[in-house]
C-alpha cells in the first residue's frame, strides 16, 4: 500500500539529483537471514532519511511492508530505498535472499550499477551466494562485501572474511579490523587500516575517533601492509610499488583515491564489517557507498533496438538524451492500482509527459506483446511502500510511477515520438507446476482478473491452461512461491483449491488388433447404419496416424469412408483407456456395410469411433509417458547423491562434465519421465542444501511400466 511519509517516520523531503553523477545504485544481495533488511534500515536511519530503525520480527522495517513477507519474517519482493549522504543519492535495491525469489533479485541486478554482497559473520553463505558472485564478475559489476551480525555471540569475524577470500577470490580484503571490549568477547570498534585510526562505537553512532593503543599496532601492520599491496596492485601509477617497496610512506590520499578506482572498476572488493543494531561500522559503509561506488555515468547500458528490432546506437546516461526507461518491477497496489518501479537509462522522465509503453518476447510467460501511448500522471521517488511525489527523474536514477494501464515488469518506457525496445534481462524458467480450481463460477471471474495482475508483475510465473489436462496450472519456483503466488490470490478475494498436477500422456496400441463397428437403429422414421471393420497397426514411436482402406466391390461407399476416418480420429482425441489420445497407429478399413436409405456420414462416424474401441478391447493398449531430457546443474559434494536419486526417478544417467563456467559444479544428464520430475524443483533444492538447478526439455514418449499404467487406468474410471 503506498504511504504517506509520516506513516513510516520518513523525515524530510524525497531526494531529487539534477545530474547522474549524484546517483549511486546499489543492490543488496546475500541469503535468507543474513540481514540486507535490517541493515537497509540502519542506513537509512544513519543517514536521518527515517527517525529510526525498524525490526523484522516486528514487521517494521521500510523494504517488508507485503503482508506476506511480514509473516514470513523475510524478503519476498524487490524493493528500493533511496537515501542521501554528502550531496549523493544512493538507491538501495533490496533483494530477497531466498532462492524462490531469484526473479525479484534479478529484477534488482538490472536495475543496479553496483552490488554489495551482505554476509553473515554466524550463519556464513550459501552456493547461490557464491554462484551469484561469478555471474557479477562475468559482466563486471563493481562489488563490495559487508559482514554482518557481528553482536552474535557465534560470530566470527576472521573465519567469515577467510571464507569470503576463498569463496570470492583474489582482491578481497577487509578495510577494517575489529576491536574487542575489555571483555575481550563483544565488538566494540573497528581499526581502520589505511588511516590507522580507531573508530570507538562504544557510544553508539557516530563513531568516536582516536588513535590507536599500542597493542593494536601489531595486527594493524600485519593487515594494513596486504590491504596496501592489493591496492597498489591495481594502481595505475606504474611507480607505486616500487616506491612502497622502497619503504616510502605512501599518502593515504593517494591510497583512498586508487582504492576507490579499483573498486569503481571491478577490481578490488573490500570488505566492511557491520552490524547494524549497534551501528558498528554503519558511517564507514555509507562512505564507501558514496565515495568508491560507481556513478551511472561508468555503467554499460542495456542495448536497444526499434520496437520493430531495427539496430539503434547505443545509449548515453545523458539527462538531455532521448528518454529510454524500463519496468524492474510492478506491484498491484488495492488503493493506488498498477505501481512500476522504473530504471531511467536516458533522458528525463516527467509528469503529465506522453510516453511510448512496449511490452515484447514474453508471450511464453503469459506477457503478450504490447505497445500503447499513455500519459505519466506523476512521478513518485520510493520508499519502500511510501511513494514521495518528485519533480522529474532524471538517467541513472529510479523513480515510480503509477496506474499506468500497460506497464508490466519487464517493459520499456521511451518517447512517444520514438519508441525503443530494451534488450530483456534473463529470467529463470519456473520448474514446480501447481494446479489450481476455483470453487465456483464466481471465483473464476476473480481468478482470471487477479492472475492477469500477478502475471503483469512476476515474469518468473508461468500461466498455463492445459488443453489436455483441462487444468489451469501456475509454474512457479519453488514452495514459497507458489504459497506467496496463493496467497494473493485468496487476498484478492478468490476462494480456491489446488488439485494433483496432472502430466499429458499418450496411448498407443502395442500389438496390431482387428476392430469391428456396427451402429444400427431403427425406431421409425429415418435410422442409422454404418458397419466397418478396421485393422489397427502400431507405428514406430513419432509415426503420428495414417488412414488407408482396402475396401473392394462398395461395401462402403467411397463417400462414407472419410466419415470412418473422422470417427476414428474421434476418438483417438477422446483415448480409450485412460482417456487420452492415442497416436502412433495406422488405422485401414478393410470391410463394412451400408444401407441406402439408413446410412449416413454420423453414422459411419460413430461405426469407425466404435470399431477402434473394439480393437483395443481385442488387443493391447499401452500408456505412453513424456520423457524429459534434463540437465542438472548441482555442487560437485552432491554429484553422487543426485545420480542416486535419478535412479528411483526411473531415470537414465546419460553422463557428467564439469561445469564449463569453471566452479565446482558438474552437470548431469540425465532422462527422466515427466511424471517423475513434478515436484522436482523442491527436492532437488532440499538435496544439494539450495546449491542445485535443472533445466528440462520434451526429448519423446516411451512406454510406461505395466503397473503403473494400471494405476492411471483406474484412476480414469474412477472418475467416469
Amino acid at each position: 500500500m503506498a504511504q504517506k511519509s509520516s506513516e513510516k517516520g520518513v523525515t524530510g523531503p524525497a531526494p531529487v539529483v539534477d545530474e547522474p553523477g549524484r546517483v549511486r545504485n546499489v543492490v543488496l544481495v546475500g541469503h535468507s537471514g543474513a540481514g540486507k533488511t535490517t541493515l537497509v534500515d540502519a542506513l537509512l536511519a544513519a543517514s536521518g532519511t527515517i527517525s529510526r530503525p525498524g525490526a523484522v520480527v516486528d514487521g517494521t522495517t521500510v523494504c517488508d511492508h507485503d503482508p506476506a513477507a511480514v509473516r514470513q519474517q523475510r524478503s519476498i519482493a524487490l524493493a528500493c530505498a533511496p537515501l542521501t549522504h554528502q550531496g549523493v543519492k544512493v538507491n538501495l535495491l533490496d533483494t530477497p535472499g531466498y532462492a524462490d525469489f531469484v526473479g525479484e533479485l534479478r529484477a534488482g541486478l538490472r536495475a543496479a550499477d553496483a552490488a554489495l554482497f551482505v554476509v553473515s559473520a554466524v550463519d556464513g553463505m550459501d552456493g547461490a551466494t557464491a554462484a551469484l558472485w561469478q555471474e557479477c564478475a562475468a559482466v563486471g559489476m563493481p562489488r563490495a562485501v559487508a559482514v554482518t551480525r557481528l553482536d552474535h555471540q557465534r560470530a566470527d569475524l576472521d573465519e567469515t572474511v577467510a571464507l569470503c577470500q576463498r569463496v570470492f577470490g583474489d582482491n578481497v580484503l577487509p578495510l577494517y579490523l575489529p576491536m574487542l571490549d575489555d571483555d575481550g568477547v563483544d565488538v566494540v570498534g573497528l581499526m581502520g587500516l589505511i588511516t590507522r585510526r580507531i573508530f570507538d562505537y562504544s557510544d553508539g553512532l557516530p563513531a568516536t575517533v582516536r588513535d590507536p593503543d599500542p597493542e593494536h599496532l601489531p595486527a594493524i601492520g600485519d593487515a594494513r601492509n596486504e590491504l596496501i599491496e592489493g591496492i597498489i596492485a591495481e594502481s595505475e601509477d606504474e611507480t607505486l610499488l616500487d616506491r612502497y617497496l622502497g619503504g616510502e610512506e605512501i599518502e593515504v590520499e593517494v591510497l583512498i583515491d586508487d582504492l576507490e578506482t579499483a573498486v569503481a572498476r571491478g577490481h578490488f572488493y573490500p570488505v566492511v564489517p557491520v552490524c547494524a543494531e549497534t551501528g558498528l561500522g554503519i558511517d564507514a559503509l555509507l562512505e564507501l557507498l558514496t565515495s568508491a561506488f560507481p556513478t551511472p555515468l561508468e555503467h554499460d547500458l542495456p542495448t536497444v533496438t526499434g520496437v520493430d528490432g531495427t539496430p539503434q546506437p547505443p545509449l548515453a546516461c545523458d539527462p538531455d538524451g532521448p528518454l529510454v526507461a524500463e519496468v524492474v518491477k510492478t506491484t498491484i497496489d488495492r488503493h493506488v492500482g498498477r505501481v512500476s518501479l522504473v530504471r531511467v537509462f536516458s533522458g528525463t522522465l516527467r509528469p503529465d509527459q506522453v510516453v511510448h509503453v512496449s511490452g515484447h518476447g514474453m508471450a511464453e510467460r503469459g506477457h503478450p506483446d504490447h505497445d500503447a501511448d499513455e500519459r505519466i500522471a506523476h512521478v513518485y521517488a520510493p520508499l519502500g511502500a511510501a511513494l514521495r511525489e518528485v519533480p522529474h527523474c532524471v538517467a541513472g536514477d529510479i523513480c515510480a510511477i503509477t496506474k499506468s494501464g500497460t506497464a508490466e515488469t519487464g517493459d520499456t518506457i521511451s518517447a512517444k515520438e520514438h519508441p525503443l525496445l530494451i534488450a530483456p534481462w534473463e529470467m529463470p524458467e519456473p520448474l514446480l507446476p501447481v494446479a489450481i480450481v476455483a470453487k465456483s463460477r464466481a471465483d473464476e471471474d476473480a481468478l482470471a482478473k487477479n492472475l492477469s495482475r500477478l502475471v503483469a508483475g512476476d515474469p518468473t510465473m508461468r500461466l498455463e491452461r492445459n488443453p489436455e489436462t483441462h487444468q489451469l496450472v501456475l509454474w512457479c519456483m519453488g514452495e514459497a512461491h507458489a504459497e506467496v503466488v496463493l496467497e494473493r490470490l485468496r487476498g484478492g478475494g478468490v476462494d480456491l483449491e489446488t488439485e494433483p498436477v496432472r502430466v499429458a500422456l499418450r496411448e498407443t496400441f502395442a500389438v496390431a488388433s482387428k476392430g469391428h463397428g456396427r451402429h444400427v437403429k431403427q425406431s421409425g422414421g429415418h435410422g442409422q447404419y454404418a458397419v466397418c471393420d478396421i485393422e489397427v497397426e502400431p507405428l514406430p514411436r513419432s509415426g503420428g496416424f495414417e488412414f488407408a482402406d482396402r475396401v473392394v466391390g462398395g461395401a462402403v461407399p467411397h463417400n462414407y469412408i472419410p466419415s470412418v476416418e473422422k470417427g476414428v480420429r474421434s476418438q483417438m482425441d477422446r483415448g480409450i483407456v485412460a482417456g487420452y489420445p492415442v497416436v502412433d497407429v495406422k488405422v485401414t478399413l478393410v470391410d463394412g456395410k451400408a444401407h441406402s436409405v439408413d446410412s449416413s456420414d454420423a453414422a459411419f462416424q460413430t461405426a469407425g469411433s466404435l470399431a477402434l474401441r473394439d480393437a483395443a478391447e481385442k488387443g493391447q493398449v499401452t500408456l505412453l509417458e513424456p520423457v524429459d531430457e534434463v540437465v542438472v546443474r548441482v555442487p560437485d559434494t552432491s554429484v553422487g547423491a543426485v545420480m542416486s536419486d535419478m535412479s528411483g526417478r526411473r531415470g537414465k544417467v546419460l553422463g557428467t562434465e564439469p561445469d564449463p563456467a569453471g566452479t565446482e559444479h558438474t552437470l548431469v544428464r540425465a532422462e527422466v519421465p515427466a511424471t517423475e520430475l513434478v515436484r522436482y524443483a523442491v527436492e532437488l533444492r532440499s538435496m544439494t542444501s539450495g546449491g542445485g538447478t535443472f533445466r528440462r526439455a520434451f526429448a519423446r514418449y516411451e512406454p510406461m511400466p505395466a503397473h503403473l499404467a494400471e494405476q492411471f487406468r483406474k484412476e480414469h474410471s474412477n472418475s467416469r
